[in-house]
């Protein structure tokens, strides 16, 4: 019976990563990646209690303040490490995730490839690499109010699974699209080179 190729997975690993490096070259990516970084540590730093945060936004002085306390959060300010670990990578992971997207949807479409194909593909790789920890911090509330005396336990629970799942599937979705990232601007390259 043959073993699974574990060095040909994990060159891919390796390919994906050097594509996310390369992608940091082009302004696009790194304009989409700074947006979608911020935008997600902010949600999910204003999410991680529940909806409370936005029951108190209020006032415009006291929403941008709320806003700019999770903002600061985001790098890790005011809270406990193991809080803000799982937070900073899944928002670093969506960041790169979606900045490969537009990435690789824009050198498809300027490089005429089938773009149909390109934004069908795009739309299930957006879909499949969604933030399930966001969906957490939306569930969390109700599972709390459902389950009154043990729903701290259980949303707990829960929580730090989707939190898991959430990072397995953000590495597996970095890997497919950081290979194809890597394809893309080699092939860039070459055809430049040959021009």
């Amino acid at each position: 019976m043959k073993k699974p190729n574990i060095a040909k997975w994990l060159d891919g690993f390796l390919l994906a990563g050097q594509g996310i490096l390369l992608a940091f070259k082009k302004l696009r990516f790194v304009i989409t990646f700074l947006i979608t970084f911020i935008f997600f540590g902010i949600m999910m730093n204003l999410l991680s209690g529940g909806f409370s945060k936005f029951s108190l936004m209020d006032s415009f002085p006291v929403a941008m303040k709320i806003i700019g306390d999770a903002f600061i959060r985001i790098f890790g300010v005011g809270q406990p490490f193991l809080e803000w670990l799982p937070i900073f990578l899944i928002s670093v992971m969506q960041g790169i995730l979606i900045g490969l997207i537009v990435l690789l949807w824009h050198q498809k479409r300027t490089n005429g490839a089938n773009v149909e194909k390109a934004g069908i593909i795009t739309g299930l790789i957006a879909l499949g690499a969604g933030c399930p920890t966001c969906g957490t911090t939306l569930l969390t509330p109700l599972l709390g109010a459902l389950f009154s005396t043990g729903g701290l336990a259980i949303t707990s629970t829960i929580s730090t699974i989707i939190t898991i799942v959430a990072i397995v599937v953000a590495i597996l979705s970095l890997k497919k699209l950081g290979e194809e990232t890597y394809v893309m601007i080699i092939d860039e390259k070459y055809r430049k080179e040959s021009k």
